[in-house]
């Protein structure tokens, strides 16, 4: 468990950003409504979706 809260920031950052030999690269989409960085859904349809405005893009077929 982390000793103070910079430690719990460090771990959050290193899931949304990859390192690539000497740039820094965004891992998740952004969203085009609000820029925040929007979350990737497997279930129950695979989807892209913003928590802070609610914009959604589905993924794969449709019927």
């Amino acid at each position: 468990m982390p000793k103070n809260k910079d430690e719990s920031q460090k771990a959050i950052v290193r899931t949304y950003y990859v390192i690539e030999g000497d740039k820094i690269k965004l891992k998740n989409k952004k969203c085009p409504r609000c820029g925040s960085i929007m979350a990737h859904h497997l279930k129950p349809v695979e989807r892209w979706a913003c928590g802070k405005c609610g914009y959604t893009e589905f993924i794969g077929k449709g019927k």
